[in-house]
């Protein structure tokens, strides 16, 4: 199997280099945002709601700072997003470039009449046009599927980190207090 996969490599052309360092970089960035967006204590909502809980009992603070706060934070649930979005719309252009590459491989053999030479000929140019291209798809659809997953959980994420604040600061919980603090005295 692992023969296979360097014959695979090798055969792929001057693109597959790149191909697997954009897709090793697209896995550990699409990693490190999973973690970021988990509600434990990897992800940013824990951390986000310490501070916010902080903010709301600090008497000089106000609904402002804790806006500012969810800015801040959600800069930080966005880090490597664009290294995401990078490598999804390079990686079929690599392909791309590696199957113009494999034809012009396969319309030089044809244009010497050699079937069969050192670089494999005909048959090894459109090997190389096909694989490379089909290692461009295989890193670019799984990044965008789950590079669009984890936006989407991102935006459900800052939305309910929004409404906490919206709740934290609402006049209902300003009243619900000052009765509290009536019916306790």
């Amino acid at each position: 199997m692992l023969d296979r996969v360097i014959d695979l490599y090798h055969a792929g052309g001057f693109v597959m280099p790149p191909l697997l360092i954009a897709a090793g970089l697209l896995w550990f960035s699409m990693s490190h945002r999973a973690l970021l967006l988990t509600r434990g204590d990897l992800g940013v909502y824990q951390d986000f709601l310490n501070k916010v809980f902080k903010i709301k009992n600090d008497e000089s603070a106000n609904k402002d700072d804790a806006l500012i706060l969810l800015s801040e934070e959600e800069d930080e649930l966005s880090r490597y997003k664009g290294l995401v979005n990078l490598v999804v719309v390079l990686a079929p252009l690599l392909g791309l470039l590696g199957t113009v590459s494999g034809m012009i491989e396969t319309f030089d053999s044809l244009a010497e009449m050699s079937l069969f030479s050192q670089s494999g000929g005909i048959a090894g140019g459109i090997s190389q046009a096909l694989i490379s291209t089909q290692m461009g798809l295989a890193v670019a659809i799984p990044g965008l599927i789950a590079g669009r997953l984890l936006e989407r959980r991102q935006t459900a994420l800052v939305i309910e980190m929004e409404e906490t604040i919206e709740k934290l600061w609402s006049p209902l919980d300003h009243k619900m207090n000052a009765t509290k603090g009536v019916a306790h005295a």
